[in-house]
């Protein structure tokens, strides 16, 4: 007989800030009178954390939590984030930016980029930026969350940079004082159920035995259980997105404090910068192909804009995803459940919305296959949207000057995002699938910042007189240009509301 109770054990196998964020998540949502919550982690296994960018999603997590954003901010040496400066990726000596927030304001039926793209034709469009608080906001150094009203302040996108592994030690704090338990100890082997392909029970180096109903692997790239035991595959990206390495290191803050991540394209990858107010994480991702270890890390130093205060840290990865990611009952997340080139800071938002999901599926002890197909294909979406707006940025460019790049703007691509392209070119279209992540605001910011181009408009504008757009999107620009004038300096709002101790 088909057991459909609830739950009654949850291990969560790794630390780290995915194996925090499920425990912490687990906890609030099925309070105190749900299964009892066990994390097991070994302090001899290192994490892969550095300093950590994020996107606008994470706003709702923090608030699943119940988490005070300035008590978050301060716990984690926290900045924020209005967007991405891209430098040299279109060409060498371009800039461009990926705000958050949106472009403009749509009239009706008639969205705002269609309008633009009317003007861009004709050759008056201003650039995107001029249309956009949070671009212009992050250009002046400038910081607040959005106001009331019906102001462009009212449309202030953001997220925050922080280190990750404070925030992992914040939400331990939060997930213990839950009821969460954490068990010192590394898992040495995985026992399988008799009667089912699930695990009954992970043994640790000490000979003791965790068993529970649900397991979740956050054990890293290893995938200790989703891949070791429960044999899940790993589906390679390297073809489309071949960065397999990176070298860090964090420096002493310079200069003011930037409410956005920079990325620079270098020869073979590119360099993030990522201010923190004790200090910048810095790093370079690059093609172990195209690039030596030591050449990635001497550029890394030759790029960099304060002292280092520690010796390059070295990591390796695979761009890609596990086959499945919910097997029995064993769930991965994080790293166990693939890892995403980092450019456009997205690995925290994959552990996100696998908690999402399996909290919305949330399984009895029959563990009903329906909701693992579910889960699995709405992850699988959620990967490969990603991955497509991944590989637009480096295979929309004009850069032939090193091999890497040649064969990254020559490469076949998928075919969701040739179809994606194919429209932008003729009417300058852009949209949102379904409730995929990225919204039209970061496919057009990318589109025309690596500067691809349209024949012509989005024929909705066809029936707006030329010279009434022309003035509604000059209104939208002065009034967007006016606006921050109401905004403090981003180092002053830190300063004022939550800055470390």
């Amino acid at each position: 007989m088909t057991d459909n109770t609830p739950l009654q054990r949850i291990a969560i196998v790794g630390g780290g800030t995915a194996g925090w964020m499920a425990a912490a998540a687990l906890a609030r949502v099925l309070g105190p009178h749900g299964p009892a919550i066990t994390l097991i982690e070994s302090e001899e296994i290192g994490t892969v954390g550095v300093g950590e960018a994020t996107i606008p999603p994470i706003q709702a997590f923090n608030a699943l939590l119940g988490i005070d954003e300035a008590e978050f901010v301060r716990a984690t040496q926290g900045t924020f984030k209005l967007g991405i400066e891209f430098v040299d990726w279109r060409r060498r000596g371009h800039r461009y930016f990926h705000p958050f927030g949106v472009y403009g304001i749509d009239k009706g039926a008639v969205p705002f980029e269609a309008m633009w793209q009317r003007l861009h034709v004709a050759g008056e469009a201003q650039p995107l930026e001029s249309y956009s608080i949070c671009a212009i906001a992050a250009r002046a150094g400038r910081f607040m969350p959005p106001q009331p009203g019906n102001t462009p302040l009212a449309h202030i996108g953001y997220a925050f940079h922080f280190d990750a592994a404070l925030y992992a030690r914040f939400l331990r704090d939060k997930a213990e004082a839950a009821g969460v338990v954490r068990r010192e100890g590394r898992v040495v082997e995985v026992i399988r159920s008799g009667s089912r392909d699930f695990i009954a029970a992970v043994v640790l180096a000490d000979g003791s035995r965790v068993a529970a109903d649900l397991f979740i692997d956050c054990s890293g790239f290893r995938g200790l259980l989703i891949a070791d035991a429960m044999g899940a595959t790993f589906e390679d990206w390297g073809h489309w997105l071949p960065n397999d390495r990176a070298v860090a290191i964090p420096t002493a803050n310079t200069g003011p404090l930037t409410p956005y991540t920079r990325s620079t394209a270098q020869s073979a990858g590119w360099q993030w910068r990522i201010p923190l107010q004790h200090r910048v994480g810095n790093g370079h991702v690059y093609a172990s192909r195209h690039l030596s270890d030591d050449e990635a890390i001497a550029t890394l130093l030759a790029n960099l804009d304060g002292e280092p205060l520690t010796e390059p840290r070295q990591l390796r990865f695979r761009t890609g995803r596990v086959d499945r990611f919910w097997i029995g009952n064993c769930v991965a997340l994080g790293l166990a459940s693939g890892f995403m080139e980092p450019l456009e800071s997205t690995s925290i938002h994959l552990i996100q919305a696998g908690i999402a999901r399996m909290l919305e599926m949330l399984p009895t002890r029959a563990f009903e296959p329906a909701d693992t197909r579910r889960y699995n294909r709405l992850m699988t979406a959620e990967f490969e949207s990603i991955r497509d707006f991944l590989i637009l940025h480096f295979h929309a460019t004009e850069r032939r000057d090193t091999e890497y790049w040649r064969r990254l703007a020559t490469m076949p691509i998928p075919e969701a995002l040739s179809e994606r392209l194919a429209i932008y070119a003729r009417t300058g279209r852009v949209y949102r699938e379904g409730d995929e992540l990225f919204t039209k605001t970061s496919w057009l910011a990318v589109m025309d910042g690596q500067g691809r181009t349209a024949d012509g408009y989005d024929p909705l504008a066809a029936g707006m007189p030329l010279d009434e757009v022309r003035a509604r999107l000059e209104r939208i620009a002065a009034v967007t240009h006016a606006a921050i004038g109401h905004m403090p300096a981003h180092a002053d709002f830190i300063a004022r509301h939550c800055a470390a101790v």
